[in-house]
């Protein structure tokens, strides 16, 4: 960790090494400090200082630099300046997505393996999440303060099908599992999931190169979240009267609630901004 400080400070300070202290633009007359009408673009540091330590440390495994959400939602965060003191924040992830994968089998009632049908699992995924917040900034020099307060919400929910190749019937009163599943499992939904941040935040920005900074962050503040019942249905063949039986059984509710600092984790990031 040491290694790691240590070096993005002679990152930072190289790259400053024109600039005297106070002053905010560079010897080219780029100005250092981001400025009303600015948008900002923020990222997780860590790749990046853990690159350039590795530059001097003689690390044989070095990987690249890699722009990483700066927060666990994988959402990605902005800043809009509407003036040099005071920028809105805002959190977005809008994620939809399905998955198939298949099997082949062996057709029921065939005595030829290469005769085959096909089973099949179907996985649908959304991840939502909205943050908006303000962000008061204090100073005019290269370190500067920040703090504001910010409000997130986060919905989630995934639907997993199966669909047999072979049908029910009193010759073939149940299919194997080709993906995990339980015998006779037609579908699984996991119960909606809900969020919600309420929280407040302060730290530093450290301006190492104009429009470029390293912020570290605290945050305190409120965290609700609930995942309502679930389900899960099977199909199975009733012989009594010659059918395919279906069956739905519910699965439990959950839900935490927390105040305390880190709600959304103490981070080290790194921001671009621009016009």
């Amino acid at each position: 960790m040491k290694r790691t400080v240590l070096f993005a400070s002679v990152l930072c300070a190289a790259t400053a090494a024109s600039a005297q202290t106070g002053e905010i633009t560079s010897n080219r007359g780029e100005n250092w400090l981001s400025q009303e009408g600015d948008w900002g673009l923020t990222f997780d540091a860590q790749p990046f200082l853990n690159y350039v330590g590795n530059l001097f440390n003689g690390s044989q495994s070095n990987g690249g630099a890699a722009f990483n959400f700066n927060n666990n939602l994988n959402a990605i965060s902005v800043k809009k300046l509407i003036d040099a003191n005071t920028a809105y924040r805002g959190t977005v992830r809008l994620g939809f997505g399905s998955t198939k994968q298949t099997a082949l089998v062996q057709q029921a009632g065939q005595s030829d393996p290469n005769v085959t049908v096909e089973d099949s699992e179907k996985i649908s995924a959304t991840n939502i999440v909205l943050g908006a917040g303000l962000e008061k900034r204090v100073g005019s020099t290269r370190v500067v303060g920040v703090y504001g307060a910010q409000a997130l919400i986060a919905l989630g929910s995934q639907k997993t099908t199966y669909e047999y190749g072979n049908a029910l019937s009193a010759t073939n009163q149940s299919n194997a599992p080709q993906f995990g599943q339980a015998t006779g499992q037609t579908e699984q939904k996991i119960g909606g999931t809900f969020g919600l941040g309420l929280m407040v935040f302060g730290g530093i920005e450290w301006f190492c190169a104009p429009k470029l900074s390293l912020s570290g962050e605290y945050t305190w503040g409120l965290m609700l979240a609930t995942t309502g019942e679930g389900e899960n249905t099977f199909e199975s063949w009733n012989a009594g009267n010659n059918s395919v039986q279906t069956t739905t059984s519910k699965t439990g509710k959950a839900s935490s609630f927390g105040l305390d600092t880190g709600i959304s984790g103490a981070s080290i990031g790194i921001n671009f901004y621009f016009q």
